[in-house]
């Protein structure tokens, strides 16, 4: 089947009892046992529960991987996928990356002994430079935060297997629906599902998929000793959002690709990063391994007073962090999604005062300009 056909069926085979439609909310701690050392499967909702399972199963179908794991945030997920390493051990890691990853790695777990080292990870050769004897994975941004750029996976791929490393994608901008880093030789694929799988900001949760079966063995066993599971009313909301993942995201980068070009011609506008543009580094690229650019567009002012213009002017889309939701959001990464990456590193990356993210919603995108239109010019 295809992924959209995948995704409209996600948990319909669950309820065999009733024949419901939709996946019913076992909203329970715990399960009755039918006798003495017997189970049906469930024991207790943090080892697994029904409707968590239906997202689990539905996200690695939708992923070509053999297990997933739902967690109570996208961090959590990327906590519990840093127990798979020890005191001493090294990761290679996107530069240009969310900044609460970056916290994360840096304020967290650094203190027990875990490094990391940040590389342009578009550039293999200094991927391969940042590589210690000690190093275990490469923890790679698929389509870069706030920065937009495109890794080239399969080669990614390669170098780790040489090495005998995880490659571990945070595959959140772009979703199995566009992109399926497993095909391309990632062993790990991580989402922030409150993103565009959830699609409708109502909602928090994290995924993880693995293609190795033993590989899951050890995710299930960390997912379930730390106990950061997703709860079912959750599982059951990010369920009924990625049954639209495809139409949505479909209308996300129609709106995208057209706003990018109106930006790209703003006399405004110093400079706009989207992937779907021609002109941008790895547009060639992209278009070889993934069935979209997704509709996250990062764009720089001409001066940092008209920062303020865009976040507080504009009437549709709201100044808020987050993305891929319906409704259009616009945030100042130097100040919130990145605000703990260190300055130095920020201006030599670009995340400047005058760079805003724009996190295309799926309104008419002729709504959506003449909002940007108004307040960029006054």
């Amino acid at each position: 089947m295809q992924i959209t056909t995948q995704a409209v069926h996600a948990g319909i085979e669950w309820d065999t009892r009733t024949g419901s439609i939709a996946i019913p909310i076992y909203q329970t701690a715990t399960f009755r046992h039918p006798g003495l050392g017997q189970s049906t499967g469930f024991d207790y909702t943090r080892s697994g529960n029904p409707t968590r399972q239906a997202l689990e199963d539905c996200i690695a179908r939708l992923d070509n991987g053999c297990r997933g794991f739902a967690y109570a945030t996208g961090m959590a997920a990327i906590t519990s996928l840093l127990l798979l390493f020890k005191s001493g051990d090294h990761l290679v890691i996107t530069e240009d990356l969310y900044g609460g990853t970056c916290r994360l790695f840096d304020q967290v777990f650094s203190r027990f002994g875990l490094a990391f080292t940040y590389v342009d990870t578009t550039d293999l050769a200094a991927v391969e430079a940042a590589i210690r004897p000690e190093t275990k994975a490469l923890f790679v941004e698929t389509l870069t935060n706030p920065l937009l750029k495109f890794a080239d996976l399969p080669a990614l791929a390669g170098l780790a297997q040489s090495r005998g490393l995880l490659l571990i994608t945070d595959n959140t901008f772009l979703t199995p629906y566009l992109l399926r880093p497993l095909d391309l030789g990632a062993d790990i694929t991580v989402y922030s599902a409150t993103k565009y799988l959830a699609g409708h900001n109502d909602t928090l949760g994290g995924l993880v998929v693995t293609r190795d079966p033993s590989l899951a063995e050890k995710i299930y066993f960390h997912q379930n000793a730390a106990g950061a599971v997703l709860a079912p009313q959750d599982s059951w909301l990010i369920i009924r959002g990625i049954k639209t993942l495809g139409v949505r995201l479909d209308r996300h980068q129609e709106n995208a690709c057209k706003i990018a070009n109106w930006l790209n011609n703003h006399p405004h506008i110093r400079k706009v990063h989207y992937p779907g543009l021609p002109q941008h580094p790895d547009h060639g690229l992209m278009k070889q391994q993934a069935k979209g650019f997704g509709a996250m567009i990062s764009f720089e002012v001409d001066k940092h007073e008209r920062v303020e213009h865009v976040l507080l002017k504009t009437r549709l889309i709201s100044f808020a962090e987050s993305l891929g939701g319906v409704e259009s959001l616009v945030t100042f990464p130097e100040v919130q999604t990145h605000a703990d990456i260190p300055p130095d590193l920020r201006t030599r990356l670009g995340i400047n005062n005058r760079l805003l993210r724009l996190s295309v919603g799926i309104e008419d995108a002729d709504d959506l300009i003449e909002d940007l239109r108004q307040a960029l010019e006054g």
